[in-house]
């Protein structure tokens, strides 16, 4: 899965990552899986393009930052495309208290990491641990019921 943020929220979108590896799955991070000297715009687009899951974290310094976070957002929109429509993709996650692009809140749900963090990575497991479930596949599946 790739996690999509905004630099000023690397300390949190970091330990989502931890907290998803910690529960076997295999997350997306630039600032872990780049290496020195790789073209890193390639590389970004090859990760959304061949990740089974699009986490995109929308925060306060996200919502309106021009740059990256919205180049990939909208390249994870036009792979979406190419998904079945029943399957899921994108998982929109707030951090905080802000405003989901309208595009976003029309076309998915999102999920709130805050106040109940856990809970919210939680949601976030389970969510992908159905899918793959749908899929087939072998995965990570304890979550709680509670998520």
């Amino acid at each position: 899965m790739f996690l999509a943020y905004v630099q000023e929220d690397a300390a949190p979108v970091e330990q989502i990552f931890d907290h998803l590896q910690g529960h076997g799955f295999d997350p997306w991070l630039d600032r872990r899986k780049l290496l020195p000297g790789q073209n890193w715009p390639r590389s970004i687009e090859d990760a959304i393009e061949t990740s089974d899951f699009f986490v995109a974290c929308f925060s306060e310094n996200s919502v309106s930052k021009k740059g990256g976070f919205q180049a990939e957002i909208r390249y994870a929109l036009e792979c979406a495309r190419r998904v079945p429509l029943d399957e899921i993709f994108i998982i929109p996650a707030r951090l905080n208290q802000c405003r989901v692009p309208a595009r976003i809140q029309r076309e998915l749900h999102y999920i709130d990491l805050f106040p109940d963090w856990e809970r919210g990575c939680r949601r976030i497991r389970a969510i992908m641990n159905r899918q793959l479930r749908k899929w087939g596949g072998s995965g990570p599946w304890p979550v709680p019921k509670s998520a």
